[in-house]
């Protein structure tokens, strides 16, 4: 029997499935009390990784026509879409902003990070490739094919920029959840479920959400845009170890750059119309 092939992405399908795959691997983490750096945790929490990934393949495989495949694959590999201005935006970012969260922290009282993984880096140069591939496997690629890859282009159908973002954020965030139970995981071991870390976490997740779609529309709908802006979060958020004083001036700083794109953007599409 012909399945009918839809026009376009529907994010609810896409949402019930992510959620359904990672969770499913992730709560026997939980169930079994395991650690995600055992065996075999480690295996149950990399696959659960990949929820995303997964159901979008299933999505477009099973249910789409071959030109939203085409359209997909161009997306995640062709450099060209973003410019050089984007790049800069997708690369330092992050960077800038986490810097001066710790300087804010600093200069409040705050203690100095060690900045231990640095360290480690340049006492031993080889390793920076290594650890920026974990990096991106660890999340940004699996993660970023299906959330903007997928999701994003179908809530935007619907809704304008700014209200598909904070859908989106807020999907991202309950995908996240069950983190905060599984033992060796950042959300578990550093910020505690229902702490004041965790509702800054919450929060960060559904403003950081604007900013993707903020970069991902303004270089042509580039899923690649999407991994490396995400990527960047998370390696700069590794090496800079920031503690709680920084990670709430971070936050503060995500909110105040969220809303000055929307102001100077627009809510519409995020992007700047040319007149």
């Amino acid at each position: 029997m012909e399945h009918k092939k839809l026009k376009g992405p529907n994010p609810w399908w896409f949402f019930a499935l992510s959620l359904g795959i990672s969770w499913y691997f992730w709560l026997w983490i939980i169930y079994f009390d395991l650690n995600v750096w055992q065996f075999p945790g480690a295996v149950l929490g990399g696959i659960g990784l990949f929820g995303p990934a997964a159901a979008e393949i299933i999505l477009l495989i099973r249910f789409h026509t071959r030109e939203l495949r085409i359209d997909w694959l161009h997306r995640v590999f062709d450099f060209r879409r973003i410019s050089k201005e984007w790049h800069a935006v997708i690369w330092l970012t992050f960077p800038i902003l986490n810097s001066f969260a710790i300087l804010l922290s600093f200069l409040t009282g705050g203690s100095v990070p060690e900045f231990g993984i640095i360290a480690d880096l340049l006492s031993g140069p080889w390793r920076i490739i290594p650890y920026a591939i974990f990096i991106l496997f660890m999340g940004p690629l699996p993660e970023e094919l299906g959330w903007r890859g997928y999701a994003l282009d179908g809530l935007q159908e619907r809704w304008n920029a700014l209200v598909s973002s904070i859908i989106l954020g807020f999907v991202w965030m309950l995908w996240h959840l069950p983190l905060f139970f599984m033992k060796g995981t950042f959300q578990h071991d550093q910020l505690g479920f229902l702490t004041p870390n965790f509702w800054m976490f919450c929060l960060g997740t559904i403003f950081t959400s604007i900013l993707f779609t903020w970069v991902y529309n303004n270089t042509n709908r580039s899923t690649l845009a999407a991994i490396l802006f995400h990527f960047m979060i998370n390696f700069s958020g590794e090496i800079f170890q920031m503690n709680e004083l920084a990670r709430t001036f971070q936050l503060v700083l995500t909110i105040a750059l969220s809303l000055i794109v929307v102001i100077i953007w627009g809510p519409s599409r995020l992007v700047r119309e040319k007149k």
